[in-house]
């Protein structure tokens, strides 16, 4: 089963606790603190693995957690760090973030590999936090939480060359006689179910891939047939090769059916118009070809190639005029650096990171941060406690809930967990 495209969530691991723990030892003076921190949580990274061609593997599974790190442990032990999980994916995946529309990844070399989900850090154990002020800390730090990330997940087949024509004209039996590829060919339209890609050698030893890309009718771009399904596959190709019947067997206009195709390219993405065209005539051994082909010329100005795909005839030409095209384009990156996450600048944002709502004497505060300092406290003892007043201070919470008008009782609530306010 050929599975172009899935959409699942990554749970990367947490990162251990720390541990607060003090040396007892019957010759060590004033002892000190003695507790390790917590080990790093697993990432969750997709690679590439070339033995793949589909992405069934992830179809049945919505969600991929990652191991957490080991707590820190007593006599200054630290956590061990969990496995990243690797998942498996097909040359040419594509991973985007599902919340921002940013392209994590577009994996289209041997061994690539990206890491989609961060694992949270480990919290720091007590030794961590010995100060001069305060040589023994009674307090630690719980780990980091994982990135928690919803991502689509892409295959776009990595071919030289994609064919594209209306259903029926001969695209599959070409690809088949060009290559080992053996895809299903009958006399009814969308016999071919799912893109063939095959490896084509030229007489003179030179090699390309081409993708048989199935079900373009008019309206393919806004759902029709199978196209919306399998246009994406043509946008890696750098040569579109049109298949036309120009027999014109099953009463469609030769000239119609180029435009259509074409304008089904533009709709989907106007780029593809940028790529170099040729038109590979086929069905030239039937009758009113050759009247045809002479009615396209005049009114298509493009390279034209005639053939008969079920005889042979004819096809040398296209590879050895394909090969040659292929060897003065260059390829190039299918996304522009702004859609790619790794080149987002993050400016500095002028508007606070948080948000609070006043419900009755209850303020609710939200916010990334102070969510994320939260899960890492370790409410346990005082000092903690402490620790955290401090960051709400410095983050300016403090402040901002004192102009809201919050009175001594009032209730501050911060995911689950409420706090009655001091002065």
């Amino acid at each position: 089963m050929f599975i172009d495209e899935v959409i699942i969530e990554l749970n990367a691991g947490r990162g251990g606790n720390g541990c607060m723990a003090f040396r007892r030892e019957k010759y060590i003076e004033m002892g000190g603190p003695y507790g390790g921190n917590g080990g790093h949580g697993g990432n969750i990274i997709f690679k590439v693995d070339e033995g793949l061609n589909t992405l069934i593997d992830l179809r049945y599974k919505k969600i991929y957690k990652a191991n957490n790190g080991e707590h820190g442990e007593g006599k200054g032990c630290n956590g061990k760090n969990a496995d990243d999980l690797i998942i498996k994916v097909p040359l040419g995946t594509v991973i985007t973030d599902m919340d921002t529309n940013l392209v994590i990844g577009d994996l289209t070399k041997k061994d690539d590999e990206v890491i989609a989900a961060y694992g949270g850090r480990g919290g720091r154990g007590n030794m961590a936090f010995a100060t001069r002020n305060n040589p023994a800390p009674s307090f630690c730090e719980n780990g980091e939480p994982g990135e928690v990330v919803k991502v689509k997940v892409e295959l776009k087949l990595l071919a030289d060359v994609g064919l594209v024509g209306m259903p029926s004209v001969g695209k599959s039996t070409f690809i088949s006689k060009i290559s080992a590829a053996k895809p299903k060919i009958a006399s009814y339209h969308f016999t071919t179910l799912t893109p063939n890609l095959g490896v084509v050698k030229t007489k003179d030893n030179r090699s390309f891939t081409v993708a048989d890309l199935p079900g373009l009718i008019e309206g393919a771009s806004l759902g029709e047939g199978l196209g919306d399904k399998f246009l994406k596959h043509i946008e890696r190709t750098r040569v579109i090769a049109h298949i036309i019947d120009m027999s014109g067997f099953e009463g469609r206009n030769p000239i119609d059916d180029y435009k259509i195709i074409n304008k089904e390219l533009e709709n989907f993405n106007k780029k593809l118009m940028d790529k170099p065209q040729i038109v590979i005539a086929n069905k030239m051994d039937l009758e009113n070809s050759s009247k045809n082909l002479e009615k396209f010329k005049k009114e298509i100005n493009c390279e034209i190639f005639e053939i008969s795909a079920i005889n042979g005839k004819g096809i040398d030409k296209v590879l050895i005029r394909l090969a040659d095209m292929l060897e003065k384009i260059e390829k190039q990156p299918l996304y522009e650096e702004e859609k790619m996450m790794s080149h987002v600048l993050y400016k500095f944002k002028e508007e606070q990171p948080f948000n609070i709502i006043k419900e009755g004497n209850t303020f609710i505060v939200k916010g990334q941060e102070i969510e994320k300092i939260l899960k890492m406290t370790w409410f346990s003892s005082d000092e903690a406690f402490k620790r955290f007043s401090k960051k709400l201070v410095k983050l300016g919470i403090d402040q901002k809930l004192k102009d809201m008008g919050i009175k001594e009782g009032d209730i501050i609530r911060i995911l689950d967990y409420e706090f009655e306010y001091k002065e």
